[in-house]
């Protein structure tokens, strides 16, 4: 996984709305009205933090009507798990073998 997607996963999960939501979104799907009761936040806010979840693929957006119903994506989650797994396993590849004698 590349150092953009990383980034956009990453900045999915450092925002305390978007945990809101992430936490919201755990029983199940839920219409974009009722985020907004449930966060207090405004609706053009509401929608930045939906995009940046969308973006990192952590939840995904469906449209009925005029509202969107979001739940949380399986694949985007197992996408992040992946991610924080790789990026902190241990690098036995190392090819500057002098930095890991010191």
């Amino acid at each position: 996984m590349d150092e953009k997607k990383t980034a956009l996963i990453f900045k999915a999960f450092c925002d305390e709305n978007r945990i809101r939501i992430i936490k919201l979104l755990r029983s199940g799907e839920k219409c974009a009205c009722r985020l907004l009761e449930e966060i207090n936040v405004t609706q053009p806010t509401l929608s930045h933090h939906m995009k940046i979840l969308c973006d990192a693929e952590i939840v995904a957006g469906r449209k009925e009507g005029k509202w969107t119903h979001y739940s949380i994506s399986e694949k985007g989650v197992e996408q992040a798990k992946e991610c924080l797994q790789l990026l902190t396993a241990p690098d036995t590849d190392c090819e500057d073998k002098s930095c890991c004698e010191k």
